[in-house]
């Protein structure tokens, strides 16, 4: 089942967001992706989570790390890379204490990608962990995108494999961490400088269920040809349906999307 939200954001004078979210739960007998944004006067919070840990623990860990997130920083709004490193540890331990011994929280973890808009100076940060991605598109053209904590990111940084190979390698879905690993073996990605948002910009934050069935060159020339942010999510839903048809257990996705657009006053 396909679930599209959109919303507008900006004071008058200033840069309009557009956003819109896709969820599916693909092939699987339930959804443990999660997504959720929240917004005030300054701020617009994006989070997309992929849980994992069997019997209904990876929906409870996704959810928890969307809510932790945003209700953290509607209280305390992230200013630069260090606080949003910060609020992602948090979110660990916050994973980490609502495990329960012998049910279905004792090995919960999740992914996570977070994408953190000041809407006055009009920049962007974020921050992940584990092989869920936040894309950057300016004029259509992929201009930044995470690196996932992953064996197949490893093996390419390592010149072992080519990129390329990343979405097919019999070892794509093993993580280095996640939400719920111990604290000395988190990677946390930061971006430690604000990106400063010019009309025209597009974030994408997805989970890999999405990335795995769809190249960055395909979303490049699909954003290209979307009138706007739910056309191109209904489009990439569709891809991802059609690339995924040999595989009936093919993994849930999510995708949240935010154009930034020119003011129309």
């Amino acid at each position: 089942m396909s679930n599209f939200s959109d919303t507008v954001y900006g004071a008058p004078g200033h840069i309009q967001l557009d956003l819109a979210i896709i969820s599916r739960q693909g092939g699987r007998n339930y959804n443990e992706d999660a997504c959720g944004h929240w917004h005030s006067d300054h701020h617009l919070t994006c989070v997309v989570a992929d849980g994992a840990g069997g019997h209904g623990g990876g929906d409870i860990a996704s959810k928890l790390a969307v809510r932790h997130i945003i209700e953290r920083n509607a209280q305390q709004p992230v200013n630069n890379g260090a606080s949003v490193h910060e609020l992602i540890l948090d979110t660990n331990r916050t994973i980490h204490q609502h495990r329960q011994q012998g049910g279905v929280r004792e090995h919960m973890h999740s992914t996570v990608v977070a994408l953190f808009i000041e809407l006055d100076t009009q920049t962007a940060m974020w921050g992940h962990v584990g092989d869920s991605r936040l894309y950057v598109f300016r004029r259509g053209q992929l201009r930044m995108q995470t690196r996932d904590h992953s064996l197949v990111q490893s093996l390419v940084d390592g010149g072992l494999i080519r990129p390329e190979q990343m979405r097919n390698h019999v070892q794509r879905s093993e993580l280095l961490c996640a939400l719920g690993s111990q604290e000395e073996d988190l990677h946390i990605g930061v971006s430690h400088d604000p990106w400063v948002i010019a009309p025209g910009d597009v974030f994408l934050l997805c989970t890999d269920g999405l990335w795995e069935y769809v190249d960055e060159a395909v979303l490049q020339q699909t954003l290209t040809q979307a009138r706007d942010p739910r056309e191109w999510l209904s489009t990439l839903e569709a891809l991802v349906l059609r690339n995924a048809a040999h595989k009936p257990s093919h993994d849930n996705f999510s995708a949240l999307t935010v154009w930034a657009l020119d003011d129309p006053a």
